[in-house]
């Protein structure tokens, strides 16, 4: 995969599709930067989790992971169901299993 290239002669639509997918880019980075809400992300790689579950894998407060998912839903990282009076969580699409890989084999994979 090669990265963009910026030049002169870039038109208009293409400039704004980039600081459009900047954006887009900048907002899911926001997203999964705070280490809370990176382990939440990680638990739910291993497949749905709900709230609960999470309370206890993560050792933290509902009200704490409960702030922490949603975030991750308005970002859309997440996506939610209900069952009964839980709530379970699973990864909305690839694309933080993609990152979290990427992120594991920069700092996690002892090589």
């Amino acid at each position: 995969m090669a990265l963009p290239q910026f030049s002169s002669q870039m038109d208009v639509e293409e400039l704004d599709s980039m600081v459009e997918n900047a954006t887009k880019a900048s907002n899911f980075l926001k997203a999964i930067s705070h280490e809370g809400r990176l382990m939440i992300l990680c638990h739910l790689v291993t497949g749905e989790k709900s709230v609960t579950e999470l309370e206890n894998l993560l050792s933290a407060r509902q009200a704490a992971v409960s702030q922490q998912l949603s975030r991750l839903r308005l970002e859309g990282l997440v996506t939610p169901r209900r069952e009964g009076k839980a709530i379970y969580y699973s990864l909305a699409d690839e694309r933080p299993r993609r990152i979290l890989e990427v992120v594991y084999d920069l700092f996690c994979d002892n090589k």
